[in-house]
């Protein structure tokens, strides 16, 4: 594995096996890898000849006072993992390679709809970095699909309306959430938790559980949601939000509606704010 910090190089290397008739999958992650990202990088090495990561802690997509600057970085352990998963190429820019203005003067992509609801009505601004970023990475990789993880379900859906509005020439593919065997999402914020706090934090995935099955007994919309605030409330937790919405578009489903549903939620734990969603269908 090759890794790389500049567009030329990047570029140099994606044209080369273009010109070979090769096709490309990518993989943009935050460092930090653990078995979520490894999954998704296996999915897209079944499917693609050759396979790009990236790792970019991306300032844009932080707001002032979230975890930026203690955000884990960990990039010889991730280059371990990506050598041992025969990862072709990792692109690990720079600032100044992705925002050569800085990021307070970059070009900023606003998707309407989908953004501006959960995630980004408690973290405005929020989904705006991460449309810019990705589409700055799709330009710089130009990669044939890009895999990202169901545990960020708002972003995925984010993504991909943007690919379909801008007409990127990319196909964005979901990889499975991945769990720890009490249910607990990996995530890279999960190590943030205190051993406490760790043994409460499946309640977040259990309340979501319960909703399904609530939804499925024929109890009200309204109802499976404030029992399920109630439900983390008592577990300790702090809840941003805990809902059922539409899959497709994060709207609010109107009461007759039965398929196409999914719970999202977003809740404090002591100092870490965890996410997680599970789909109804």
């Amino acid at each position: 594995m090759q890794t790389v910090q500049d567009a030329v190089a990047l570029r140099a290397m994606v044209r080369g096996w273009r010109q070979a008739g090769q096709t490309i999958g990518f993989v943009p992650t935050l460092g930090n890898l653990h078995a979520g990202h490894h999954s998704l990088l296996k999915l897209a090495r079944a499917r693609t000849d050759r396979v790009v990561a990236s790792i970019f802690v991306n300032p844009t997509q932080f707001a002032p006072g979230e975890d930026f600057e203690r955000y884990p970085r960990t990039m010889a352990q991730d280059q371990a993992g990506l050598a041992e998963l025969d990862i072709d190429l990792l692109f690990a820019p720079e600032v100044s390679t992705i925002y050569p203005f800085g990021p307070e003067n970059s070009v900023s992509i606003h998707v309407p709809g989908v953004s501006e609801t959960l995630e980004g009505a408690h973290r405005p601004g929020h989904f705006d970095g991460v449309a810019t970023v990705v589409n700055k990475l799709f330009s710089l990789v130009q990669p044939d699909i890009a895999m990202f993880g169901q545990k960020d379900f708002q972003q995925l859906k984010v993504i991909e309306r943007m690919v379909r509005d801008l007409a990127l020439p990319v196909k964005v593919m979901a990889g499975p959430t991945l769990r720890d065997a009490d249910g607990l999402a990996l995530s890279s914020r999960n190590q943030y938790l205190t051993p406490a706090e760790r043994t409460r934090a499946p309640q977040l995935a259990a309340a979501l559980k319960q909703m399904k099955a609530l939804f499925g007994q024929g109890h009200a919309r309204l109802a499976i949601e404030q029992a399920a605030a109630a439900r983390l409330q008592r577990a300790g937790f702090v809840p941003d939000y805990i809902v059922i919405r539409r899959e497709e578009d994060l709207a609010e489903p109107a009461d007759d509606e039965r398929t196409g549903l999914v719970a999202l939620a977003a809740a404090r734990l002591g100092a870490t704010r965890l996410i997680d969603n599970l789909s109804f269908d």
